[in-house]
């Protein structure tokens, strides 16, 4: 028997006007998902415990078996582990994106307001040059600066303090001067950022292109050295992870499992999703592994973007390109299999940021042949009466039935 679990990113959301009151998923065009949902167990799923933050971290640890409140030690630490930082039991590890604040010369820093929370999609080349620029200014025996992907990157601070401090896709079209940091040194260092890189030249050309420029930096998710239990030695799967994005490698790291590389997966709208699902197929059926996570990160980006049509065509082509390659190349096999489609967490269209609410699952077994009428959707999920309260005992339900 093979694995799977299938996780569009902040796939889930509201009823929208324009939409005709559907959500994304019941608007979008999903035949792959809809014909598995006619033979699957669908309902609906917490993955965020009560009183926690709705972030993905604390999210997909819930849907690979971990339970956040024993598990969870902050997002940037897992994300740390991706790019190899070498944490000590003293540091404090700081997600440090680039962002795009506004520039006007009449307002001091903190009156700025964030526009972007990911620099236009800013390419990991551009960032590796802008980062450089700020380990000369910034660095010290203190802090550490480390290259992440694409606009997400890591500052460790030894011997440091986690601070209650806000993501930047909490607060875009606001004024950051009530979201700084208290801690006067990360204030400061990222007031700091600002003036080096706003007329750094990687941003003056991006400026001239109509580009957003990453002209500030942004610290959050602070977070200590964190400790995963072996998903192998918990489960006695043999697991893959699939995904463009340092959090969820650096859980697989954690974890204890295999993270593979997928040339253009990039974690943007236009992310090599085939290419994806078929290193997941060709993982589990050639290479004799168990388990395979595909984590795509488009539908969350595009919700965070406030596009109806970009998170639509996000979830469309997971549907077409992720679901009905596992699914046929599966299928071609003779494995039998049994795979989970779900969220992590709702990116509602109208908020532009997470939020804590069930989310919609579907769980297909290969040799269920009932047909049970369903379609894949929030409505239907929720119709289902099937909710699973705790959602690290999601992937119980896909083990051992």
């Amino acid at each position: 028997m093979k694995y799977v679990i299938i996780l569009g990113d902040g796939m889930a959301d509201e009823p929208i006007e324009s939409l005709g009151g559907k959500t994304i998923l019941e608007y979008a065009d999903t035949p792959n998902m809809d014909a598995l949902a006619r033979k699957a167990e669908i309902g609906m799923v917490n993955t965020v415990p009560e009183g926690m933050a709705p972030g993905s971290d604390t999210a997909n640890l819930s849907v690979l078996g971990y339970d956040p409140r024993k598990y969870y030690s902050g997002r940037s630490p897992l994300e740390a582990l991706s790019i190899g930082v070498p944490m000590k039991e003293d540091d404090i590890a700081f997600r440090c994106n680039l962002v795009t604040l506004t520039e006007d010369e009449d307002k001091a820093y903190g009156e700025q307001t964030i526009i972007d929370h990911s620099s236009g999609e800013i390419s990991t080349s551009d960032c590796a040059i802008l980062l450089e620029a700020l380990r000369k200014a910034l660095e010290n025996d203190i802090y550490k600066f480390y290259l992440g992907t694409s606009y997400r990157h890591c500052m460790i601070w030894k011997g440091g303090e986690i601070t209650p401090l806000t993501p930047p896709h909490d607060v875009l079209g606001q004024t950051i001067g009530q979201y700084l940091p208290s801690d006067e040194l990360l204030r400061d260092m990222m007031e700091r950022s600002y003036e080096i890189l706003k007329n750094h030249p990687i941003n003056l050309e991006r400026k001239a292109k109509g580009l957003n420029p990453a002209n500030s930096c942004w610290f959050w998710g602070a977070g200590s050295k964190p400790a995963l239990d072996s998903f192998e030695a918990k489960t006695g799967k043999r697991g893959v992870m699939i995904s463009a994005v340092d959090l969820l490698k650096g859980i697989a790291v954690g974890a204890g499992m295999t993270n593979i590389e997928v040339e253009g997966a990039n974690g943007t709208l236009n992310t090599n999703y085939a290419g994806k699902a078929q290193a997941a197929v060709d993982a589990l059926v050639k290479d004799g592994y168990d388990f395979a996570y595909i984590h795509v990160e488009a539908p969350d980006e595009m919700g965070h973007q406030g596009s109806i049509e970009r998170k639509l065509k996000a979830v469309e082509n997971l549907d077409k390109y992720v679901v009905k390659t596992v699914v046929d190349g599966l299928e071609a096999s003779g494995e039998p299999f049994r795979l989970v489609v779900t969220p992590d967490h709702p990116t509602p269209i109208r908020l532009r940021t997470h939020v804590a609410k069930p989310v919609p699952y579907l769980l297909y077994d290969s040799a269920d042949t009932d047909d049970r009428q369903s379609l894949y959707n929030e409505k239907e999920a929720e119709k289902s009466g099937n909710y699973i309260a705790n959602g690290h005992e999601l992937i119980d339900k896909l083990f051992y039935k």
